[in-house]
C-alpha cells in the first residue's frame, strides 16, 4: 500500500494537478508561515483551507482518513502536552495547524509527483549556487525529509502500541523517551548510509 504522505501520486485533471509545482511549494511555504503567527482562529481557517484542497484534489475519503489516521498518535500527544501545559484553546490551535499542514503536505504530494517537486527545487536554488549551495544536496535532503515523515509516524504507532502493551500509555516518558530514541537512531542510519556512498564528506 503506499504512502499517503510521500509520493501517492495520481495523474489527474483537477484545478491543483494543472498548478506547476513552485506554485505549490510556494502557496504551502506562505501557508506554513501563516500558521506559524500562532492563533486559534488561524488555525482553524487553516484547517478548512486544506479541507476544501482535498476536496478540490480529488484524493478522496479514504486516501485522507489514511492520511489522518497516521498522524492520530501525534496529534494525541500533542493535544494532551498542549492542554496540560496551555488550556484548551492552545490544543486546539496546535492540532489544528498540524492537521491543516500535513493535509496541504498531502494534497501536494498527491497532485505533483516527486520527481517533479524535487526538479522544480533543484532549478529554484539553481541562482544560489554562487553562494555556496548545492541545489542538488538541498533537493536530496528534501527528498529524505517526505521520507521521514511516515517512517517518523510509523515509529510513533509502535511506541505508543508498546506503552499500551505495558500498560503505561498514560505515562508521557513511556511515550515520547522511546519515540525520541528511535527516531534519532532512524536518523543515524540514514547519515551512515548517505556517507557511505559518499554523501556530505565535503
Amino acid at each position: 500500500m503506499s504512502d499517503p504522505l510521500l509520493g501517492d501520486y495520481r495523474p489527474g485533471d483537477t484545478v491543483l494537478h494543472r498548478l506547476p509545482a513552485g506554485a505549490k511549494l510556494l502557496a504551502l511555504a506562505v501557508g506554513g508561515t501563516v500558521v506559524a503567527l500562532r492563533s486559534p482562529t488561524i488555525g482553524l481557517v487553516a484547517l478548512a483551507v486544506s479541507l476544501v484542497l482535498v476536496a478540490v484534489s480529488g484524493m478522496g475519503l479514504r486516501r485522507t482518513l489514511r492520511a489522518l489516521r497516521r498522524i492520530a498518535v501525534v496529534v494525541v500527544l500533542l493535544g494532551a502536552f498542549a492542554v496540560w501545559q496551555h488550556g484548551w484553546w492552545r490544543a486546539v490551535e496546535s492540532v489544528a495547524d498540524l492537521v491543516a499542514l500535513v493535509l496541504a503536505a498531502t494534497v501536494l504530494t498527491a497532485t505533483t509527483s516527486v520527481d517533479e517537486l524535487l526538479d522544480t527545487l533543484t532549478r529554484l536554488l539553481r541562482p544560489l549556487r554562487r553562494l555556496g549551495v548545492d541545489p542538488e544536496t538541498v533537493a536530496l535532503a528534501f527528498s529524505l525529509t517526505l521520507r521521514a515523515i511516515p517512517t517518523t509516524l510509523e515509529i510513533a504507532r509502535e511506541t505508543r502500541q508498546a506503552a499500551i502493551a505495558r500498560g503505561l500509555q498514560r505515562d508521557p516518558r513511556a511515550l515520547l523517551v522511546p519515540l525520541v530514541i528511535r527516531v534519532v537512531a532512524e536518523a543515524r542510519s540514514t547519515g551512515q548510509a548517505l556517507q557511505a556512498r559518499g554523501i556530505g564528506e565535503d
